[in-house]
Protein backbone atom coordinates (compact mmCIF):
# COMPACT_ATOMS: atom_id res chain seq x y z
CA UNK A 1 0.00 0.00 0.00
CA UNK A 2 1.43 3.68 -0.77
CA UNK A 3 2.44 5.96 1.50
CA UNK A 4 -0.51 8.28 -0.27
CA UNK A 5 -3.41 5.58 0.15
CA UNK A 6 -2.45 5.19 3.94
CA UNK A 7 -3.10 8.93 4.60
CA UNK A 8 -6.66 8.77 3.22
CA UNK A 9 -9.54 7.28 4.59
CA UNK A 10 -10.93 4.51 3.16
CA UNK A 11 -14.19 5.91 1.96
CA UNK A 12 -11.93 8.56 0.23
CA UNK A 13 -9.79 5.43 -1.47
CA UNK A 14 -12.90 4.00 -3.15
CA UNK A 15 -14.13 7.35 -4.12
CA UNK A 16 -10.97 7.84 -6.16
CA UNK A 17 -10.78 4.54 -7.40
CA UNK A 18 -14.11 4.34 -8.77
CA UNK A 19 -13.62 7.88 -10.45
CA UNK A 20 -10.26 6.92 -12.01
CA UNK A 21 -11.69 2.89 -13.39
CA UNK A 22 -15.54 5.09 -14.57
CA UNK A 23 -13.30 7.63 -16.80
CA UNK A 24 -11.36 5.31 -17.95
CA UNK A 25 -13.41 2.10 -18.71
CA UNK A 26 -16.91 3.33 -17.58
CA UNK A 27 -19.38 2.79 -14.81
CA UNK A 28 -20.53 -0.59 -16.22
CA UNK A 29 -17.40 -2.04 -17.45
CA UNK A 30 -15.97 -1.51 -14.46
CA UNK A 31 -16.20 -4.25 -11.59
CA UNK A 32 -16.00 -3.97 -8.32
CA UNK A 33 -13.48 -6.36 -8.04
CA UNK A 34 -11.41 -3.81 -10.18
CA UNK A 35 -12.62 -1.17 -7.81
CA UNK A 36 -11.57 -2.94 -4.65
CA UNK A 37 -7.85 -3.92 -6.11
CA UNK A 38 -7.63 -0.51 -6.85
CA UNK A 39 -8.47 0.98 -3.67
CA UNK A 40 -6.71 -1.70 -1.54
CA UNK A 41 -9.80 -2.47 0.71
CA UNK A 42 -11.83 -5.37 0.85
CA UNK A 43 -15.65 -6.28 -0.06
CA UNK A 44 -16.53 -4.99 3.55
CA UNK A 45 -15.18 -1.74 3.78
CA UNK A 46 -16.72 -0.76 0.64
CA UNK A 47 -20.30 -1.99 2.05
CA UNK A 48 -19.75 -0.51 5.22
CA UNK A 49 -19.72 2.84 3.38
CA UNK A 50 -21.58 2.15 0.28
CA UNK A 51 -25.02 0.28 -0.25
CA UNK A 52 -23.96 -0.93 -4.00
CA UNK A 53 -22.12 0.11 -7.35
CA UNK A 54 -24.76 2.82 -7.24
CA UNK A 55 -24.07 4.46 -4.62
CA UNK A 56 -20.71 4.58 -4.82
CA UNK A 57 -21.26 6.17 -8.55
CA UNK A 58 -23.62 9.22 -6.76
CA UNK A 59 -20.78 9.65 -4.30
CA UNK A 60 -18.53 10.20 -7.37
CA UNK A 61 -20.47 12.45 -8.86
CA UNK A 62 -20.76 14.45 -5.77
CA UNK A 63 -16.87 14.68 -5.64
CA UNK A 64 -16.76 15.59 -9.01
CA UNK A 65 -18.94 18.68 -8.02
CA UNK A 66 -16.14 19.18 -4.99
CA UNK A 67 -13.19 19.05 -7.62
CA UNK A 68 -14.71 21.54 -10.05
CA UNK A 69 -13.52 24.55 -8.78
CA UNK A 70 -10.04 23.43 -7.47
CA UNK A 71 -9.41 21.24 -10.44
CA UNK A 72 -10.87 22.90 -13.30
CA UNK A 73 -11.41 26.81 -12.42
CA UNK A 74 -8.91 27.92 -9.87
CA UNK A 75 -5.91 27.34 -11.91
CA UNK A 76 -7.57 29.06 -14.90
CA UNK A 77 -8.76 32.34 -12.63
CA UNK A 78 -5.21 32.44 -11.31
CA UNK A 79 -3.43 32.37 -14.65
CA UNK A 80 -5.76 34.51 -17.11
CA UNK A 81 -7.14 37.51 -15.65
CA UNK A 82 -9.51 38.56 -18.48
CA UNK A 83 -12.66 36.94 -17.71
CA UNK A 84 -13.19 35.87 -21.52
CA UNK A 85 -10.07 34.63 -21.66
CA UNK A 86 -10.70 32.45 -18.43
CA UNK A 87 -13.69 30.66 -20.33
CA UNK A 88 -11.31 29.68 -23.31
CA UNK A 89 -8.89 28.21 -20.84
CA UNK A 90 -11.24 26.36 -19.61
CA UNK A 91 -12.12 24.56 -22.27
CA UNK A 92 -8.07 24.63 -22.94
CA UNK A 93 -8.14 22.59 -20.24
CA UNK A 94 -10.25 19.84 -21.56
CA UNK A 95 -8.06 19.88 -25.19
CA UNK A 96 -4.63 19.53 -22.62
CA UNK A 97 -6.81 16.28 -21.34
CA UNK A 98 -7.76 14.91 -25.01
CA UNK A 99 -4.03 15.32 -26.37
CA UNK A 100 -3.17 13.93 -22.90
CA UNK A 101 -5.23 10.64 -22.84
CA UNK A 102 -4.67 10.41 -26.77
CA UNK A 103 -8.86 10.86 -27.39
CA UNK A 104 -9.54 8.07 -24.68
CA UNK A 105 -10.63 10.52 -21.52
CA UNK A 106 -12.80 12.90 -22.30
CA UNK A 107 -15.22 14.50 -20.10
CA UNK A 108 -16.00 12.26 -17.28
CA UNK A 109 -19.34 13.86 -16.55
CA UNK A 110 -20.43 13.73 -20.12
CA UNK A 111 -19.79 10.33 -20.58
CA UNK A 112 -21.20 8.92 -17.51
CA UNK A 113 -24.38 11.23 -18.40
CA UNK A 114 -24.51 9.41 -22.00
CA UNK A 115 -23.85 6.20 -20.13
CA UNK A 116 -25.97 6.03 -16.98
CA UNK A 117 -28.92 8.50 -17.75
CA UNK A 118 -31.68 6.53 -18.95
CA UNK A 119 -31.59 4.15 -16.77
CA UNK A 120 -30.06 5.38 -13.32
CA UNK A 121 -32.28 8.84 -12.28
CA UNK A 122 -30.26 9.60 -9.16
CA UNK A 123 -27.17 9.53 -11.34
CA UNK A 124 -28.60 11.62 -13.88
CA UNK A 125 -29.93 14.06 -11.13
CA UNK A 126 -26.34 14.28 -10.10
CA UNK A 127 -24.95 14.89 -13.51
CA UNK A 128 -27.25 17.97 -14.23
CA UNK A 129 -26.35 18.96 -10.85
CA UNK A 130 -22.44 19.21 -12.68
CA UNK A 131 -23.29 20.47 -15.50
CA UNK A 132 -25.43 23.54 -13.85
CA UNK A 133 -22.30 24.14 -11.85
CA UNK A 134 -20.49 24.06 -14.73
CA UNK A 135 -22.19 26.91 -16.57
CA UNK A 136 -22.47 29.28 -12.97
CA UNK A 137 -18.90 29.20 -13.55
CA UNK A 138 -18.77 30.43 -17.34
CA UNK A 139 -22.43 32.70 -15.78
CA UNK A 140 -19.74 34.14 -13.63
CA UNK A 141 -16.99 34.98 -16.45
CA UNK A 142 -19.94 36.15 -18.78
CA UNK A 143 -20.74 38.72 -15.48
CA UNK A 144 -17.58 39.65 -15.31
CA UNK A 145 -17.40 41.26 -18.73
CA UNK A 146 -19.61 43.52 -17.66
CA UNK A 147 -20.80 45.93 -20.44
CA UNK A 148 -17.94 44.17 -22.86
CA UNK A 149 -20.77 42.29 -24.10
CA UNK A 150 -24.35 43.66 -25.08
CA UNK A 151 -26.60 44.30 -22.64
CA UNK A 152 -29.55 42.01 -24.11
CA UNK A 153 -27.67 39.38 -24.29
CA UNK A 154 -28.94 36.39 -22.25
CA UNK A 155 -25.80 35.02 -20.37
CA UNK A 156 -27.94 31.94 -19.05
CA UNK A 157 -28.06 30.54 -22.07
CA UNK A 158 -24.73 31.86 -23.73
CA UNK A 159 -23.10 29.73 -20.92
CA UNK A 160 -24.93 26.78 -21.52
CA UNK A 161 -23.65 27.36 -25.42
CA UNK A 162 -20.13 27.42 -23.93
CA UNK A 163 -20.78 23.82 -22.53
CA UNK A 164 -22.33 22.69 -25.50
CA UNK A 165 -19.69 23.61 -27.64
CA UNK A 166 -17.45 21.62 -25.12
CA UNK A 167 -18.89 18.81 -25.26
CA UNK A 168 -19.91 18.26 -28.61
CA UNK A 169 -16.25 19.19 -29.52
CA UNK A 170 -14.80 16.25 -26.68
CA UNK A 171 -17.41 14.02 -28.41
CA UNK A 172 -16.31 14.38 -32.04
CA UNK A 173 -12.46 14.85 -31.25
CA UNK A 174 -12.58 11.31 -29.49
CA UNK A 175 -14.59 9.93 -32.46
CA UNK A 176 -12.42 10.77 -34.80
CA UNK A 177 -9.00 10.34 -33.09
CA UNK A 178 -7.49 14.06 -33.54
CA UNK A 179 -7.88 17.92 -31.94
CA UNK A 180 -9.30 19.06 -35.12
CA UNK A 181 -13.51 18.75 -34.06
CA UNK A 182 -12.54 19.89 -30.88
CA UNK A 183 -10.16 23.11 -31.97
CA UNK A 184 -13.16 23.78 -34.91
CA UNK A 185 -16.05 24.26 -32.56
CA UNK A 186 -13.84 26.64 -29.81
CA UNK A 187 -12.41 29.09 -33.04
CA UNK A 188 -16.17 29.37 -34.30
CA UNK A 189 -16.91 30.28 -30.54
CA UNK A 190 -14.10 32.25 -30.37
CA UNK A 191 -15.62 34.17 -33.43
CA UNK A 192 -19.16 34.54 -32.09
CA UNK A 193 -16.94 36.00 -28.93
CA UNK A 194 -15.47 38.47 -31.20
CA UNK A 195 -18.53 39.64 -32.63
CA UNK A 196 -20.34 39.83 -29.21
CA UNK A 197 -17.57 41.99 -28.24
CA UNK A 198 -17.86 44.30 -31.33
CA UNK A 199 -21.29 44.75 -30.29
CA UNK A 200 -20.68 45.40 -27.08
CA UNK A 201 -18.08 47.84 -28.31
CA UNK A 202 -20.71 49.41 -30.34
CA UNK A 203 -23.06 50.20 -27.76
CA UNK A 204 -20.99 51.43 -25.31
CA UNK A 205 -20.74 54.90 -24.49
CA UNK A 206 -16.76 56.53 -24.48
CA UNK A 207 -14.98 56.39 -21.01
CA UNK A 208 -16.68 59.18 -18.83
CA UNK A 209 -19.51 60.05 -20.83
CA UNK A 210 -22.90 57.74 -20.04
CA UNK A 211 -24.60 59.41 -23.15
CA UNK A 212 -26.87 62.48 -21.15
CA UNK A 213 -26.95 65.35 -21.61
Amino acid sequence: MTATKERLPTRDRLIDAARKLFWVQGYEATSVAEILKKAEVNSGSLYYHFKSKEDLLLAVLDRYKELLWPVVIEPVFVRENDPIERIFGILDGYRQGLIYTVFTGGCPIGNLGIEVGDHLPLAREKVAENFDGWCRWIRKCLDDAGDRLPANLDRDQLAQFVLTVMEGGVMQARAHGNIAPFDACVAQLRDYFSRLLAEGECVRPPDGNSGEN
